[in-house]
């Protein structure tokens, strides 16, 4: 029997599983899965988790010993633990828990968030080899990561752009970088006017390749882990990563195709590469950063997109938790969270400004249109938050 595109790729790389949900993280078996702000947002959306919820805020009514004005900030800590350890309780591997992108200019707030997750999961029962503590790859958040990586808390550093952030990383001694293929592409399509590309010559393929390249060819230990896919082409052309993380609809179509898989990337093949070591300081940082214009305004648009769903998150968590408390507001909560998502203001959420699962998207898209108006919005999340009350 042939082996399907999924199997073929899970023998050259690890498959990571980027999503909230999980029943499809059961269904999907990865060996590691990730999260961030966007999608935890939206599982936190789902009637199905609302248990997950609530218990988080819960446990936060009981630390801020029933003070609501440090219930949320408590609870939206406590929700991402909680959707990690029970991916943890799925996975064989590691899960990825993302620092609150709000703190992404702040190297000591991150560092002593950092702490303070790992010591939630730690209290919870988790080895803190099995979590990855998810920082931007903001100059300031690569410095965080080397004192938490010296302490033996492992970092996942996102919104990984240029080549300057690449190379302060694995000189930093980070665990783990999630450079943005789709993003990338998103950026020069935009930049450039074109519909597509060629997927060998996809800007976001060919930035990962050379970041690749140059980590095995300098004999970094730092891990490699290709993110955010707009096409099954980008994750063939970058078969033999170290790890991708794919969303569940790209795991499927993997899983059900047949053919042959060849490997892009091979380790030893960059070892013989003519690729120049670099030495990267802050002011080469941030000089690198201010003239590649694509790593700059993504990783900008990166921070302020997870910032809009962590504020959306804790509107949900506040609604929710009034309506615990016997004082709900319906319909506020959606209210705000459409407001978060509509990055233009043009009325509609559509799939790239809403960045979270494709299935919540699709669930929400009650008429297929490809955006969610207010009305769906409020029809979902009705639905979830109907459940409290």
């Amino acid at each position: 029997m042939a082996q399907s595109l999924f199997e073929q790729l899970t023998t050259m790389t690890i498959a990571v599983c980027d999503t909230g949900d999980l029943n499809s993280i059961k269904k999907l078996t990865p060996r590691d899965a990730t999260t961030n702000p966007s999608l935890i947002t939206a599982a936190a959306q789902m009637p199905e988790y609302a248990e997950v919820v609530d218990g988080a805020l819960s446990w936060a009514h009981r630390e801020a010993g029933g003070d609501p004005a440090r219930v949320v900030g408590l609870a939206l800590d406590r929700l991402s633990i909680e959707f990690g350890l029970r991916i943890l309780g799925i996975v064989p591997g590691r899960v990825s828990t993302e620092v609150d992108a709000r703190l992404s200019f702040d190297t000591e707030k991150t560092i002593a968030k950092g702490r303070y997750l790992i010591g939630l999961y730690e209290a919870a029962g988790a080895s803190r080899d099995r979590v990855l503590i998810k920082i931007a790859s903001t100059w300031e958040g690569i410095r965080a990561a080397e004192v938490l990586e010296r302490e033996g808390i492992h970092c996942n550093l996102t919104l990984l752009f240029g080549m300057h952030q690449a190379i302060a990383c694995a000189e930093a001694g980070v665990t783990l970088i999630s450079p943005f293929v789709g993003r990338i592409l998103d950026w020069h399509k935009k930049a450039e006017g074109r519909d597509s590309y060629p997927p060998a010559e996809d800007p976001g393929v060919v930035s990962v390749t050379r970041i690749y390249n140059y980590y095995k060819r300098h004999g970094y230990k730092t891990e490699v882990m290709g993110a955010s896919f707009r096409n099954l082409g980008e994750i063939i052309e970058l078969a033999g990563c170290d790890l991708l993380t794919i969303a569940p609809n790209f795991l499927i179509e993997l899983a059900e195709k047949t053919g042959t898989l060849a490997r892009k990337l091979d380790p030893e093949a960059a070892r013989t590469m003519d690729l120049p070591k670099q030495v990267i300081d802050e002011a080469g940082f941030r000089a690198a950063h201010e003239a590649d214009r694509m790593a700059h305004d993504k990783l900008e648009e990166g921070i302020a997109g997870f910032s809009k769903a962590i504020v959306a998150l804790e509107k949900l968590l506040t609604e929710r938790y009034h309506a615990t408390q016997g004082r709900a507001w319906v319909g506020q909560a959606a209210h705000d969270f459409f407001r978060a998502f509509d990055l233009d203001g043009d009325g509609f959420i559509t799939r790239e400004e809403w960045s979270g699962t494709l299935p919540v998207f699709m669930a929400l898209d009650a008429d297929g249109d490809g955006k969610i108006t207010p009305g769906e919005l409020a029809a979902g999340i009705g639905g979830a938050f109907m459940l409290a009350k």
